[in-house]
């Protein structure tokens, strides 16, 4: 089952490059060497979907975010991922987004697009024996001031007309929000997650952070607007990029551990996770791995 689901990944990572020319299931499954039948049974079963459909959703993904971030005509953004016309597309972006192209091009106010999915996970890799973990990098820790800002985010699991949503890193609906949104006024990073901490009590959020003067926002179902919270001092404990598969268990680890159990009156600071949230940024190949903790000076 395993090397059916790296044959998966490669499938989904095939897909994904060639998602605008609208591939036929037959020239799909000659990526990988298995037959039509057998790709579409096995990739339901991973993936929770067909083959066609996450094709479809992946395509109307691509053109929303082409929507959002570009001024090419609707009609030209249509033919580029594949629909046979402007009416194709305004027929699909509606019925999976319940507004036209036009009318998200306008208001891009947040819509439940699917995001590449991620099948392979260093979960799903074994390893036999002792590894060498001695090639990561100590954890470092510097300071870093965040401005006031919003935080639009999924704080619990709550059920939505487009189906279940909790605040995991493997909650598709939740990801493909948070992809949706504008990244002019984002805070923090693009996506981020995080703790927030009451009564010596940690429990996880994902989202997005949203600067203080932008308004009139649309709070998805299962969301929450939190803040404003204010600007604020945070110990940023790291670790460089790192293979994510290989690495991403022990990295996660030695960051989490070294940032829970810091003492900031080292630096002259003590923690001030009653009035702020503690960050999340979790980029393996490009950024690294981070944990925020806000703190005040002494």
């Amino acid at each position: 089952m395993q090397e059916w689901i790296k044959a998966a990944q490669r499938l989904i990572d095939w897909i994904d490059e060639h998602a605008a020319e609208n591939p036929s299931l037959s020239e799909i499954s000659q990526q990988i060497g298995y037959s039509p039948y057998y790709c579409s049974v096995q990739f339901h079963r991973i993936c929770g979907m067909t083959i066609r459909d996450y094709t479809a959703k992946r395509r109307l993904a691509m053109a929303a975010l082409a929507l959002r971030d570009t001024d090419t005509p609707i009609v030209e953004i249509a033919l580029e991922y594949g629909f046979s016309s402007q009416t194709a597309l305004t027929r699909a972006f509606r019925a999976a987004y319940r507004i036209s192209p036009s009318g998200y091009r306008k208001h891009p106010t947040p819509i439940p697009i699917l995001c590449r999915k991620v099948v392979l996970t260093p979960f799903l890799i074994n390893r036999n024996g002792d590894v060498d973990m001695s090639h990561l990098s100590i954890p470092t820790v510097r300071v870093e001031y965040i401005p006031a800002h919003k935080y639009l985010g999924v704080y619990r699991r709550s059920e939505t007309k487009d189906g279940p949503i909790w605040p995991g890193h493997d909650c598709d609906l939740l990801t493909g929000i948070v992809t949706s949104l504008p990244e002019t006024d984002r805070i923090v990073t693009a996506h981020t997650a995080g703790w927030v901490n009451r009564n010596g009590k940690r429990s996880y959020f994902y989202g997005a952070g949203i600067a203080s003067e932008q308004t009139g926002i649309t709070i998805p179902e299962g969301f929450e607007l939190r803040g404003e919270f204010p600007g604020s001092y945070y110990l940023v404990f790291s670790h460089p990029p790192f293979a994510y598969l290989e690495d991403n268990d022990e990295v996660m680890r030695r960051v989490e551990e070294t940032a829970w159990n810091f003492d900031p009156t080292e630096m002259g600071f003590a923690w001030n996770e009653e009035e702020c949230q503690c960050y999340q940024r979790h980029y393996p190949e490009g950024l690294g791995y981070q944990v925020l903790r806000p703190v005040k000076k002494l």
